[in-house]
């Protein structure tokens, strides 16, 4: 894993997934260094000051009334940090703390913030050494940036609070010592240069878009076994109809269709004189569906692009010293395609779900049995697993609602408008496993029903994809314990082996040989080391 190098400049997507998720380290560029140190002593001068300055001699939010005298500065800094870490509720996950922590480097690198040195080195420390803060899921309202899981990892840097250290939760202090890092102890403008950004949503929207580059096209595949599996016609996913509505999300999700089912024995068995005039919708749209959650995903993905670009404090330090303040921590931007986002992932999963559903009514599988059931009547088939959809689908529709719309005022009406881009980033996480889970089911149906429609055989690529799932999974039988086969496809979705086992055999309009992906055509880089993704017209 290659060394992440924190600079002036934005990090890459792939950046922030490699320190997340994979462990990469994290290196401070001298350029960096300069520009954290060429900020500090403006604050510093600024402190030496007698005029109120906002952030480093007055309190905050409601209070910034109150002029605080020297001797009680570091006091206002560790208060803050302390108050504001507020949250409640279960741990948030190792991954997206590290994110956080890694996208606040980021910031302070940029020489806007007006921390120390020491300060910003003790987040690179705090990385690199797998330490990570103890952060509740409850308590960020996403204006003022996310206050309070940045306050916890502050306070982890200050030596207090909670750290995970390997596979246990331990005192930050003793987690510091035993890993020879030294507490923090803020100075002037720190604590509140620590907690003032939209990283947290951020974060978790970029990996968000890592794991939708594999879940979207993984539901291609799902779409193509359903067509294949339920005798349905490739002809609607030609290339010149898809020029007839050029939208680019739609031509790459098409194209995957076509490169799933070349050279399908099953789909040519029927081609001419099967009596069908149309598929369902849930066949025929299905480029049109995916297409427009690729465009919705490309379409977030250029908004965490600017985000990434951005420096979002509150004051920050400009070019000429000036010390100003602003609204660019209103997380708003982000928040409203967290939204997009969780609605994209509810309608692809709906789409997933009623494909699986044809598969299981013998009044619309074409000649299979009922619930593909080995026995039906003694055996249920795969009638339950269609329910787990059914529950997972409804809880998407709910995930669905928009969070952005639910601004709630707080501190004594100072912040009376928050964005709760938090929120939303949350039920955007659980949309993603959802939606996993849905298309896992897919295939796992599809499989069965594609294997019972022997001695045809399936496509070279959808072929390649059972074939890995049967070594976790069998194939058609009488009814057994469905929960670990399903949870084992799930993971076989999740980490892209069924993906690159269809792509390994699959004939395309022209798969790369690269990591690129693309999301509705715009080029995106794949943080997650041996994924392959497609890049289509």
């Amino acid at each position: 894993m290659h060394t992440v190098e924190v600079s002036t400049g934005p990090l890459r997507p792939a950046d922030v997934v490699a320190v997340a998720r994979h462990g990469a380290k994290v290196l401070l560029t001298d350029a960096a260094c300069d520009a954290i140190a060429e900020a500090r002593a403006d604050i510093e001068a600024l402190a030496g000051s007698d005029e109120p300055v906002y952030g480093i001699s007055t309190g905050f939010g409601a209070l910034a009334t109150r002029h605080i005298p020297a001797d009680r500065r570091q006091d206002l800094q560790r208060a803050l940090v302390r108050s504001h870490a507020a949250g409640a509720g279960p741990r948030v996950e190792d991954e997206v703390v590290r994110a956080l922590m890694l996208l606040r480097l980021s910031t302070m690198a940029t020489g806007t913030c007006g921390v120390r040195l020491v300060t910003a080195q003790a987040y690179a420390d705090l990385l690199n050494a797998g330490l990570v803060p103890v952060v509740r899921e409850h308590g960020s309202l996403g204006c003022s940036g996310d206050l309070a899981p940045l306050s916890h990892c502050a306070l982890a840097v200050m030596g207090e609070g909670e750290v995970v250290d390997g596979d246990r939760v331990r005192p930050a202090a003793e987690a510091l010592a035993d890993h020879g890092l030294k507490p923090v102890v803020l100075a002037e403008k720190e604590g509140l240069a620590l907690i003032n950004g939209t990283e947290g949503m951020l974060g978790m929207l970029l990996l968000a878009l890592d794991d939708l580059g594999v879940l979207l096209e993984t539901a291609d595949l799902g779409a193509a076994m359903s067509v294949e599996g339920q005798l349905g016609t490739d002809r609607v996913f030609a290339s010149e109809l898809m020029a007839l509505r050029p939208h680019p999300g739609q031509a790459a999700s098409a194209a995957n269709l076509r490169a799933f089912l070349a050279g399908s024995a099953i789909v040519a068995s029927h081609r001419t004189g099967d009596g069908v005039v149309q598929d369902a919708y849930s066949l025929r749209c299905s480029p049109q569906v995916h297409g427009a959650a690729r465009d919705t995903a490309a379409h977030a993905a250029g908004v965490a692009e600017r985000e990434l670009e951005s420096a979002i404090d509150n004051p920050s330090v400009l070019p000429d010293g000036r010390l100003e303040s602003h609204g660019n921590f209103h997380g708003a931007p982000l928040a409203y395609v967290l939204d997009f986002l969780a609605i994209a992932v509810a309608d692809v999963a709906g789409i997933s779900e009623r494909r699986t559903d044809r598969f299981l009514d013998a009044a619309r599988s074409r000649g299979l049995p009922p619930f593909l059931a080995d026995d039906p009547g003694v055996d249920s088939g795969a009638m339950i697993a269609q329910y787990t959809q059914a529950a997972l689908v409804s809880d998407l529709k709910r995930l669905a609602v928009p969070a952005s719309v639910d601004t709630i005022p707080s501190s004594a009406m100072q912040e009376d408008h928050v964005s709760m881009g938090w929120a939303a980033a949350r039920k955007l996480r659980t949309a993603v496993d959802a939606l996993t889970r849905v298309l896992a089911i897919e295939i796992m149906v599809a499989a069965r029903g594609i294997d019972l429609r022997a001695p045809l055989a399936p496509a070279p690529a959808t072929g390649a994809a059972i074939a890995r799932l049967r070594t976790h999974v069998p194939g058609p039988g009488p009814d057994r314990f469905l929960a670990p086969e399903i949870e084992s496809t799930t993971a076989l979705v999740r980490d892209g082996s069924l993906l690159a086992a269809a792509r390994s055999r699959s004939r395309s309009d022209g798969f790369p040989t690269d990591s690129v992906r693309e999301l509705g055509g715009q080029p995106v880089e794949s943080g997650t080391p041996g994924r392959n993704h497609s890049e289509e017209i």
